[in-house]
């Protein structure tokens, strides 16, 4: 971020009015100077504002459409015969999840008009009052940390809808997940969807029809290597990846270091793709559990103007450790949660 206003190709957009863009959450998915403009979580370091062109969109629109095969595109089209497509992700921020249906409804309102949108950090009882109020949900795109709340929700029966696709990202899948999910809601058309995706890239690959994620190699380059950032042998488990993205000529990322474990596949694909299959290991999320209350990370509101970086560490069932980094310096303030546990995290 030092070096944010040199590595923009574009001169009208310096990090200060980027991050001034951001401060209003109206402006979600508002394109400022022509440019969408979001920031990844900073799970792993400091907040990264990420500058993507329009047509990026317009890009990641074609190529999933042309690279889908005939029984993804069928359950697609199925999912939208039942009812509306709805995103369950981050909205306290200019998170990618939200941002992309803002802007989306900014840009191809045609696209997006059987499209609804809700903040994954609402209590889980808010999440399920809004998705039973929606008469037929054909789609939803979520993380698989809410995929699993929102399955026990079902299995109780205070979820009442009838999917009949998910699709995830942003975490790792689990197939113990996947066989719940199908055992729970019946009416799914499909396997649940995994996409490999990042505010820096946002479809890098396409999982086919036999669970393999296909890398766009003449969008992206990606790069499994070791800690020595050589490149490691097909069949191998990388210790990181590198990412280049060919087609953003406003923010250029070049062997950007995503810190996900990759495998790539040594056989070819049943499915009969020419492009790269691999596996992916990393950024699984933890539930963070209190008594029998399973909660996503997001319901944390883990912002503040002065802090330059904010850990949260569980370290007993309804005891935390908040970590603030206000220079080059840690602050550690101890939490106990009793009853309402995000309140007592949202005033830091």
């Amino acid at each position: 971020m030092r070096d944010f206003d040199d590595w923009l190709t574009i001169r009208d957009l310096p990090l200060t009015r980027a991050r001034e863009h951001m401060r209003a959450i109206n402006q979600l998915g508002v394109p400022i100077a022509d440019v969408a403009v979001f920031r990844t979580s900073g799970t792993s370091g400091e907040p990264a504002v990420i500058v993507l062109p329009s047509a990026v969109f317009e890009l990641l629109y074609g190529i999933t459409l042309a690279r889908l095969d005939r029984s993804q595109l069928r359950c697609i089209n199925e999912a939208r015969k039942v009812g509306w497509d709805v995103t369950i992700s981050g909205g306290n921020g200019h998170f990618a999840g939200a941002g992309i249906v803002r802007l989306m409804n900014h840009l191809r309102p045609w696209l997006a008009k059987r499209t609804t949108f809700i903040e994954a950090e609402q209590p889980i009882e808010k999440i399920v009052e809004q998705l039973n109020a929606i008469d037929g949900i054909g789609t939803i795109v979520t993380y698989p940390s809410v995929l699993s709340i929102l399955a026990r929700e079902k299995e109780a029966g205070r979820l009442n809808i009838e999917p009949a696709l998910f699709r995830v990202s942003g975490e790792t899948l689990t197939e113990a997940l996947c066989q719940k999910v199908r055992h729970v809601f019946p009416s799914l058309k499909h396997n649940v969807v995994s996409s490999y995706a990042s505010t820096e890239c946002f479809t890098p690959s396409l999982q086919c029809s036999h669970g393999r994620h296909h890398v766009h190699e003449d969008w992206v380059i990606l790069e499994a290597v070791d800690e020595n950032m050589q490149p490691v042998p097909d069949g191998t488990l990388s210790a990181t990846a590198l990412l280049t993205v060919l087609v953003n000529d406003v923010q250029p990322i070049i062997r950007y270091d995503i810190g996900d474990r990759l495998r790539f596949y040594l056989d070819p694909c049943p499915c009969g793709s020419p492009f790269r299959s691999f596996q992916v290991e990393g950024r699984q999320a933890t539930l963070l559990r209190i008594g029998d209350v399973a909660l996503s990370p997001l319901v944390f509101d883990l912002e503040h103007q002065q802090a330059r970086r904010i850990q949260l560490v569980q370290t007993a069932e309804t005891e935390f450790e908040v970590r603030v980094s206000f220079d080059r310096r840690w602050t550690t303030f101890l939490v106990s949660l009793f009853y309402g546990p995000c309140t007592a995290i949202s005033g830091l």
